[in-house]
């Protein structure tokens, strides 16, 4: 499929990422329609979408009229059959669990048009993983986003089966929702960025698990040498708890790792109290104002 033929996109998943995704795809021109199997988290994201406007405000420069055009070019749907109808590209943003994207995607491959480009916005995993599961492999990537208020930075990244015209019209695709995309010629776990900082939280988690330091001084330690405004603890309450743990614990179990499953037993103390970041306004900070984001916390180690 040619960036000309794309005007409808299908966002799997209503969490925080396929809102963010949603609105912004939306925002640049393109129909949306955002399927999760939750009514309660379809209600979340129209509310969040609808509401928001001041966090949609970091998108970038737009008019109320633009956001007003947007948002009503966004469908909620529990509904497959009507979720698949006519798309021409598809966004994953369900759990980090291949055999759950796999079984989502194959669902979804018997219902969307044969030429529908079937994308996943995985960040830890790599396409290859549950390609032959979409059952359409030469028309699959990565297309990645990260927190899509704060960065306009995009992943995209092939397996070795998708086709290199899949690849061209998804980096177009990326450049006209207003995205900068980093183009990889091969998978890569973690892609650029991610492979990066999950080094650095796992780090984190390592000495916090063992109880060397605390969460608040090992952000503090991070932030006062680097003069950053968040430390790796910051960090994982806005990528959410139960995202980091899933990870985490994924990757443990694969590797037999017992300094990871250590590390994933540190975050479900969290996760088990339903302390999953930001988004519940609890998790290693207490939001909406963080004891990180205070000026003593560099200074103060009470």
């Amino acid at each position: 499929m040619r960036i000309e033929s794309i005007k409808k996109i299908l966002i799997l998943g209503a969490g925080t990422m396929g809102q963010q995704i949603g609105f912004v795809c939306a925002l640049h021109g393109y129909d949306v329609v955002i399927y999760d199997i939750s009514e309660t988290m379809l209600a979340t994201a129209e509310k969040y979408i609808r509401k928001s406007t001041g966090t949609m405000g970091l998108y970038g420069a737009f008019t109320p009229q633009e956001y007003e055009s947007a948002v009503k070019r966004i469908q909620y749907t529990s509904n497959p059959k009507e979720a698949a109808d006519g798309v021409d590209l598809v966004n994953e943003s369900v759990p980090e669990d291949p055999g759950l994207k796999g079984q989502i995607f194959s669902q979804f491959n018997a219902l969307c048009p044969p030429d529908t480009i079937f994308t996943t916005n995985t960040s830890s995993l790599v396409p290859s993983m549950f390609a032959q599961a979409t059952g359409r492999p030469d028309k699959f990537c990565a297309l990645h986003f990260h927190v899509v208020n704060m960065t306009k930075i995009v992943d995209v990244m092939p397996h070795p089966g998708t086709s290199s015209e899949t690849l061209e019209t998804v980096i177009e695709f990326a450049k006209r929702i207003g995205q900068i995309p980093i183009a990889l010629s091969s998978e890569h776990y973690g892609y650029v960025y991610n492979h990066m900082l999950m080094s650095l939280l796992d780090s984190a988690l390592s000495i916090a698990s063992r109880g060397v330091a605390t969460v608040e001084d090992i952000d503090r330690s991070w932030m006062g040498v680097m003069n950053t405004a968040i430390g790796p603890f910051g960090i994982m309450d806005s990528i959410g708890l139960m995202t980091s743990y899933k990870i985490t614990d994924f990757w443990a179990n694969v590797k037999k790792d017992k300094k990871a499953m250590a590390n994933a037993a540190f975050i479900k103390q969290y996760v088990d109290q339903g302390k999953l970041g930001i988004k519940t306004g609890e998790g290693f900070y207490s939001y909406p104002n963080p004891s990180y984001a205070h000026p003593a916390f560099i200074s103060s180690n009470v």
